[in-house]
């Protein structure tokens, strides 16, 4: 529960639901909230919410799950705490004009969108006390979560000590600046703007970290071309410069933001944009490694499954004609969480199905066994993407997004040499 989420909790929670910061955001401009735990919602685009709902049959397991439209209200409560409120939309979801409170369901219906400790403010088993004391303690700690963040946030890099006590995927909540960043500026934005509109359109998509503990995240900007066809010459411009000052004009891809566990440590290292965009290609390919490294070894055993991804993704998007993916990022997600080591003198069964691959010098006298720990590519952000299906366009593009495909390209060739230069 953040800080500004209160008492007024029990009251809003029996109308519709509460959105929370988005912790494993580590790119992009548009805020991210999280809906449940499977689910987060962002601000609704018109083109992107068109790309999901049209998008190829063979892409979907590429992006994620697109799950539907909510209204998304800005309030405070008597203390000036500022929170966003989601509500259902009934009717068409292509009808989303003139929203007001009236669109919201029934309580009843709308328990099916909350988790058990919302059920329990319903059933009022919790009191309205204990949820003031708790506002009281978040709302201190917020203070100096302020602070810290202003000093983070001038940090391209950064590590932050996860604390010994507890479990690390709890201690989660607050780490990320950037998806602390992000929150600020649209709570702020719809602030601005709440005497003349408060009613915003946010579309539901799929958690892609909810299956992972302690998820680590890559957010690649693909493509040698940023800016929509739409684009301001102003914005043209800008977006041209930062492609030729980067990475993106000589292979297609640069860093994003990256949050990573590291083991070893037992920190959190988080890689901003403004970093991503200074990385020579030599650069690049250092802080893939990084990626891929705990802190105690290298995860090796990564490698053939995002290899693998990324090829098929590539023959997908070759046999797409005239999307322009522009603006989009690439996620690359996997699970932080040590595996459990075996030593090596163990009992044979123990040591059943290890992976001499995978095994690494540095874990001392263990080797280990792969869990069934699973590597995500996934393609996000379509807020500037462009095909002809769309109708509307006034610029019509033929035959694959070359510049994608090439950031694939060399994305995959990158990762290809950092496997090859670790087993030497």
């Amino acid at each position: 529960m953040s800080p500004a989420f209160g008492a007024m909790e029990v009251e809003h929670y029996s109308k519709g639901v509460l959105l929370e910061p988005f912790v494993h955001q580590v790119g992009g401009h548009s805020c991210v909230l999280r809906f449940n735990d499977k689910t987060i919602c962002k601000p609704l685009i018109q083109r992107e919410h068109q790309f999901y709902e049209t998008l190829p049959t063979e892409m979907r397991k590429f992006t994620p799950q697109y799950e539907g439209v909510v209204s998304v209200s800005f309030e405070e409560d008597e203390d000036g705490n500022l929170c966003l409120i989601a509500y259902p939309l009934n009717g068409d979801h292509d009808n989303l004009e003139n929203l007001d409170n009236s669109d919201c369901e029934p309580k009843n219906k709308l328990l099916r969108w909350t988790n058990k400790k919302t059920m329990l403010l319903e059933n009022e088993k919790i009191s309205k006390e204990w949820v003031r004391q708790h506002r009281k303690e978040e709302k201190m700690k917020s203070h100096k979560l302020e602070e810290e963040f202003e000093w983070l946030k001038k940090s391209e890099v950064l590590y932050y000590t996860v604390e010994k006590k507890g479990n690390v995927s709890s201690q989660f909540k607050h780490h990320n600046p950037w998806s602390m960043k992000c929150h600020q500026q649209q709570l702020q934005r719809m602030k601005e703007n709440a005497k003349h509109r408060n009613q915003y359109k946010f579309i539901l998509l799929e958690n892609l970290t909810s299956r992972y503990e302690v998820p680590c995240v890559l957010d690649l900007k693909m493509g040698t071309r940023q800016h929509g066809d739409d684009a301001s010459e102003e914005k043209k411009a800008n977006q041209i410069r930062k492609c030729q000052q980067s990475t993106s004009a000589v292979i297609g891809v640069r860093v994003c933001g990256m949050q990573v566990y590291q083991a070893g440590t037992g920190q959190l290292m988080f890689m901003n944009k403004y970093h991503g965009r200074k990385l020579s290609v030599q650069g690049f390919k250092e802080a893939l490694y990084q990626f891929f490294h705990n802190g105690k070894y290298l995860r090796r055993e990564l490698f053939e499954s995002v290899i693998k991804k990324l090829t098929e993704l590539k023959s997908v998007l070759e046999k797409q004609e005239s999307y322009r993916f522009y603006s989009s990022s690439l996620l690359i997600i996997y699970d932080g969480k040590e595996r459990q080591e075996v030593a090596v003198d163990s009992d044979p069964e123990d040591l059943e199905d290890l992976s001499e691959e995978s095994s690494d010098e540095s874990a001392g006298a263990y080797a280990y066994k792969p869990t069934a720990s699973t590597v995500d590519v996934r393609m996000i952000d379509f807020a500037h993407t462009t095909c002809k299906y769309y109708g509307e366009d006034s610029v019509v593009h033929e035959g694959q997004d070359t510049g994608y495909v090439f950031g694939l390209q060399n994305l995959i060739d990158i990762i290809k040499e950092i496997r090859d230069e670790s087993s030497e």
